[in-house]
């Protein structure tokens, strides 16, 4: 296939980009040339806000759009002179109010969630934009991404406390519930869809495994070769001081997604792989939030 990535050089766009390489297809890829590319692929090197001629006339079996985060990202894109077939938009579960029933399903409205803003809304507001230009476009909404080339300090964040023989501190009791996808499943749904164009053009995707917190940090612990203990925090400590992720627990649907494809990578395997490969690349993880630093000043 010829396919077009936005992005290419940063944890998932990165990781997508390699991966259908590495399957033989031609990958073009748009950023900024800010980071290292992935061999393999051809560079256009822009602000995909100011595409210019870049893409005009240029033909794509497949769009993989994984870096637009508002409208105006999409209206750009479909207006560069690009030509295509068929065009995948990663979207976001943010796209779901926190005050729907859960599981999240893809039928349910959408609209604002205060816990993630504007971020949500801008998404929503891509997919409406980019349904009404291409209703054959498929959206997918992830949950929590997890992989190699995970550039925010989630993993890494009980990988460096298994590290260094630390007891982890857990918001309350740790059963606050947590859903992921790794990337590698990502990238196989990617070609399903592909493949078979299904009906549905809109997916929940996701583990259709639920898990605590407590449970997650044990496992990223235990790809450290290291067992978790646990101190409880309670909730009159702000939770994003000293804990990776949002004092927010939500479940999505991912019925149709298993319909296509049924099988994930099992968490316990993909931090693991995630470990081994962030061992060797800690720099590569950005904006390292002082969790510790709050710890050691405050809770110890």
């Amino acid at each position: 296939m010829k396919i077009l990535i936005t992005g290419g050089t940063t944890f998932v766009s990165k990781f997508v980009a390699e991966y259908f390489v590495c399957k033989g297809n031609d990958v073009t890829v748009i950023n900024r040339n800010s980071r290292e590319q992935v061999k393999g692929v051809t560079l256009i090197n822009c602000d995909r806000t100011s595409l210019g001629n870049n893409l005009k006339e240029l033909h794509f079996d497949l769009i993989i759009d994984i870096t637009a985060y508002t409208k105006e990202h999409i209206h750009t894109l479909l207006n560069s002179g690009v030509k295509f077939d068929d065009y995948i938009f990663i979207s976001s579960s943010a796209v779901y109010p926190e005050t729907n029933l859960q599981p999240f399903t893809e039928d349910q409205p959408c609209g604002k969630n205060s816990i993630w803003g504007d971020y949500g809304i801008n998404k929503l507001e891509a997919e409406n934009l980019l349904i009404n230009k291409f209703p054959k476009a498929y959206i997918l909404r992830p949950p929590y991404f997890y992989g190699i080339y995970e550039n925010l300090y989630r993993e890494a964040f009980p990988f460096d406390c298994a590290l260094d023989d630390r007891k982890f501190y857990i918001p309350e009791n740790g059963d606050m519930k947590l859903q992921f996808f790794n990337v590698s499943d990502l990238c196989r749904f990617i070609e399903v869809i592909f493949e078979k164009h299904p009906e549905n053009h809109i997916f929940n995707v996701g583990n259709k495994e639920i898990i605590t917190i407590k449970e997650w940090v044990k496992l990223c612990y235990n790809a450290v070769g290291k067992n978790a203990e646990f101190i409880s925090v309670d909730s009159s400590v702000s939770i994003r001081d000293y804990f990776c992720f949002y004092d927010y627990e939500y479940v999505l649907d991912v019925s149709k997604q298993n319909e296509l494809m049924p099988e994930t990578v099992p968490l316990e395997k993909g931090l693991r792989e995630e470990f081994e490969w962030y061992k060797n690349n800690i720099n590569s993880v950005y904006n390292r939030k002082p969790y510790i630093k709050f710890i050691e000043e405050n809770l110890i």
